[in-house]
Parts: structure tokens; C-alpha cells; sequence
């Protein structure tokens, strides 16, 4: 029950949030931007899932004497997911970013021609890779192909003309490496507690996990106020986190990634207390259903108009 009503959010925050969040901001809404909002939003949930689980697989092969039991791997279906969605938004980039109404105006031979087409493209085909490398004998290999759908979303979202675009660029890919590991691990290990059924070993992984997650977080709070102060001077972010639609999600954004943080700390104060890795499994699954709606959030961000740099 609870999954469904995740998977009800993730779906109702791109669609109905464009609309909420431009109310009264005098802005217009892109054509489709429900719909695009959807697509990045499954794009980075797939992201997530994906290598979120080479993360939290790693952290729990260096732990001594754990299982040899690991939950199934979901990377396979999330590559999948992920490539059909860089698909659909590859096929909006063909119509030159509007909604095709049939196949006859999607121009595929134009993808090659633009910056946005050849990124959306690699997205496609990076996503495609990576889940032939889940399959494989080697799933680690598909580092790669992820790390290069991860380039491709930084690179789309400060195109050449922006200022400092390279600048731009590199918080973005830190961000979203950042935000990947954590929203992707915490559930990958909360499963590995579960095929262990708690215990010293669980502790010890969900115990490193949470040191770890420390510093993702510090790192996206770091990346996340320079990415903002780029696109809102200092003097006018107040006023742009109120009255303009980008702010307002950025806002409703950093709130829920605050209430992470509280879950987060909850869980770790309960882990010391007890020992007992299944005391803090409550408040962490909280923190991955929470999770999921900053995913949703940062998908719908996408979608929405940039807010105008004062100078």
C-alpha cells in the first residue's frame, strides 16, 4: 500500500505540480511540461536505483565477515525505465521541444544536428548500454554507461550560451552523483538488512551507509546554495523563492530535503541507542519515501521556466 502511494505522488507531482507552482507568477508553462517533468523525473529515479546499488554494493562487499546474500538487482528494469524515458524526451527534443502528435513530426535525423539532440541521444543509448551491462556477468560495468547519462543531464541543463556553462555544469554533475548515491542506496541497503535479517553485520552497513550519506549530503547542500546563488543573485533570491514558479519548487525542494535530514538523524540516533538495525528501519523508510518525492520535485524542476538573473 504504502509502495502504491509513492508511486501515486511520483506521478501526481509532474503532472498537476507545473500548474500549482506557476499560479499567479505570471509565467507560462512550456507545452507538455506535466509530461516532461514525468520523464526526467523516471530518467533520475533510474538513475538512482541503478547507482545507487553499485554504492551501496560496494560499501557492503567491504564490510569483514558479512553474508554472501545480496536482495535481486532492479538495475536491469530501472536501465530499461530509464531508457525509454531518455527515449520519449529524445522525441520531444525532435519536434523541437513540443509534444508530437505522430510519428511523422518526430525528425530523428535532426537529433544529430543539435547539442540537446546529440545529449539526448547519448542518454538513449547510455541507458540501453547499461542495461545490457546489468545482465551481464560484469554488472559493475555499467558505472560507465551511467556516468555518461549523468555528463549528458548536467551538460542539457547549461547549454553553451549560458554564463559559465562549464562551471555550471560540473555542480550540476555533482549534485545529481550525489543525490543518485543517496536516494539509490538507502533502499538497496535497507533491502540487503532485510536478506540479513538485521544483526552486527546490518548495523555495521546501515551504520557506514549513514557516514557516508553525511557527506553526500554536505555536498549537495554545498553545490546546491552555489547553484542557486548562479541563478539568484543573493539580493533577489527571497523574492524569487515566492514569486516565480522555479523558486517555489526549489523551495518546496530544499524543505523536503530538510525533513530527509531530520529522518535521517532519527534513524541514526535510534541505530546507537539499540544497536539493533531493524529499530531504525522505520524512520528509514520514511527517509526513501520522502526521497522519492525530491526525485519527483527535481524532475518537475526541470520543466520549469529558469527564473530571470537580476543583475
Amino acid at each position: 500500500m504504502a509502495m502504491l502511494a509513492l508511486a501515486l505522488l511520483a506521478v501526481l507531482v509532474p503532472l498537476l505540480g507545473p500548474g500549482a507552482a506557476l499560479h499567479g507568477t505570471g509565467e507560462a508553462a512550456a507545452p507538455g511540461a506535466g509530461g516532461t517533468a514525468l520523464l526526467r523525473g523516471v530518467l533520475f529515479a533510474a538513475l538512482s536505483v541503478s547507482l545507487g546499488e553499485l554504492f551501496a554494493g560496494r560499501l557492503a562487499a567491504g564490510l569483514p565477515g558479512v553474508p554472501g546474500e545480496r536482495p535481486c538487482s532492479w538495475a536491469p528494469l530501472a536501465n530499461a525505465a530509464g531508457c525509454l524515458a531518455a527515449l520519449a524526451l529524445a522525441s520531444v527534443v525532435a519536434t523541437g521541444n513540443l509534444v508530437p502528435r505522430d510519428l511523422g513530426q518526430i525528425d530523428l535525423g535532426g537529433l544529430y544536428a543539435s547539442r540537446d539532440g546529440r545529449l539526448a541521444l547519448l542518454e538513449v543509448n547510455a541507458f540501453l548500454l547499461a542495461a545490457l551491462c546489468a545482465r551481464s556477468y560484469r554488472p559493475g560495468l555499467q558505472l560507465w554507461p551511467l556516468t555518461a547519462v549523468s555528463l549528458a543531464e548536467a551538460l542539457r541543463a547549461h547549454p553553451s550560451a549560458e554564463h559559465g556553462p562549464l562551471t555550471g555544469s560540473l555542480l550540476t554533475l555533482t549534485h545529481l552523483t550525489c543525490a543518485a548515491l543517496w536516494a539509490g542506496g538507502l533502499p538497496y541497503t535497507l533491502r540487503t538488512l532485510r536478506v540479513w535479517q538485521g544483526g552486527t553485520e546490518g548495523a555495521a552497513l546501515l551504520g557506514r551507509y549513514a557516514r557516508v550519506a553525511a557527506v553526500l549530503l554536505a555536498v549537495l547542500t554545498a553545490t546546491g546554495v552555489w547553484s542557486t546563488l548562479r541563478r539568484m543573485p543573493p539580493g533577489t533570491v527571497l523574492d524569487q523563492l515566492t514569486t516565480t514558479a522555479y523558486g517555489r519548487t526549489l523551495l518546496a525542494k530544499v524543505l523536503l530535503v530538510a525533513a530527509v535530514a531530520v529522518l535521517a538523524l532519527w534513524a541514526r540516533v535510534r541505530l546507537g541507542r539499540s544497536g539493533d538495525p531493524l529499530a531504525a528501519a522505520a524512520p528509514a523508510r520514511a527517509e526513501v519515501a520522502v526521497l522519492g518525492a525530491v526525485v519527483a520535485v527535481s524532475g518537475l524542476l526541470t520543466a520549469l521556466p529558469l527564473p530571470i538573473r537580476w543583475s
